[in-house]
């Protein structure tokens, strides 16, 4: 198998930083390795593998001789280097929403639609973080049973929104605490002993950006017809890192708790904690720090016919972004698609 060369793009960022950790953990191998950020961050030595490296500021020449690019710096950063990227025989995989819902370009999840990867021109997306993990758990049920409705209401960790964020809510908690003033600058609303139900820009349909991308991603990765109906809530509360959410799926076919249970012990990726008579249902911290998409409370659903409604928890900056771009860095080496 070849191995390639990498570049990260956004190396000094949350999620950069996350993805080098998961390179190392997930044993993906290179030939060279290269890091990438503004000119604001280039210069700062980062250690990896035992090996001292000088990140340097991302320029068009940058990319000579890179195949595989692993980019979390935003949307206008990726937009401005793809076109630099692939004219240069790379592989772009990009964390932003920049390209998502282009039609050529795949959206992927590692090990629910790979075959997608084959259809790339240059740009492969990664889907959005409450996207993602909700992917793992609907794949294998919807191959059962095929589902007709879905609504998924997110609780998004401030991890989501960066460093900023992270930041502001330690800073927000203490002053409350002291009972002191704090200006809020990250979010609409103080985000400390607080649920904000807005996380991005509202759209002329009264959802925001982020619950339509849950409904539009949703539909494009499992190839589900455009017209099946997907509603989403997303609301930012007071926890640092892990996504939690409440997902009601209405399906084609009958499918009992027992069953979903049965599919997803043995899905890749998902761990069922499932025993709420003892307390036994997944919370943000079984999540933090690890990999899998964690599912509890599975249930019937009351008010559909064929309905299952579940809860799934996962690390946001792992499954979400980092170690999903990770994992298509992986399949495309093993595919041979670079």
């Amino acid at each position: 198998m070849r191995k390639p060369n990498i570049a990260i793009l956004g190396a000094t960022g949350v999620v950069g930083r996350e993805i080098l950790k998961i390179i190392d953990e997930l044993n993906v191998e290179f030939n060279e390795l290269k890091l990438l950020s503004s000119a604001k961050s280039a210069g700062t030595e980062v250690e990896f593998q035992n090996k001292k490296y000088i990140v340097e500021e991302a320029k068009p020449e940058s990319f000579d001789n890179i195949n595989i690019v692993i980019a979390s710096a935003g949307g206008s950063t990726s937009q401005k280097f793809a076109p630099e990227i692939v004219k240069r025989g790379g592989v772009l995989i990009d964390n932003s929403s920049a390209f998502r819902m282009e039609p050529d370009v795949p959206l992927v999840i590692a090990y629910v639609n790979d075959e997608d990867l084959k259809k790339h021109k240059g740009i492969i997306a990664n889907p959005n973080c409450s996207t993602s993990q909700l992917m793992l758990v609907l794949k294998p049920l919807h191959e059962k049973a095929k589902i007709k409705r879905l609504i998924v209401s997110t609780y998004q960790a401030v991890s989501g929104a960066g460093l900023a964020a992270i930041n502001e809510l330690r800073a927000d908690t203490e002053a409350n605490l002291k009972g002191e003033k704090f200006e809020n600058v990250c979010f609409k609303k103080p985000i400390s002993f607080n649920v904000i139900p807005q996380i991005d820009v509202f759209c002329e349909n009264g959802y925001t950006k982020e619950e339509m991308k849950v409904a539009n991603e949703t539909k494009k990765i499992l190839h589900l017809d455009p017209e099946t109906p997907i509603s989403c809530t997303a609301a930012r509360v007071p926890v640092f890192n892990g996504h939690s959410e409440a997902v009601d799926i209405e399906f084609e076919e009958e499918i009992t708790p027992d069953e979903v249970r049965e599919i997803l012990k043995n899905t890749f990726g998902v761990t069922v904690i499932d025993n709420p008579e003892n307390f036994e249902y997944p919370t943000t911290r079984d999540a933090s720090g690890v990999d899998p998409v964690f599912v509890g409370r599975i249930r019937k659903n009351l008010a559909f016919k064929n309905g299952i409604s579940l809860w799934c928890v996962a690390d946001n900056l792992r499954i979400g972004a980092a170690l999903n771009t990770v994992r298509i860095c992986k399949k495309i080496t093993e595919m041979g698609l670079f």
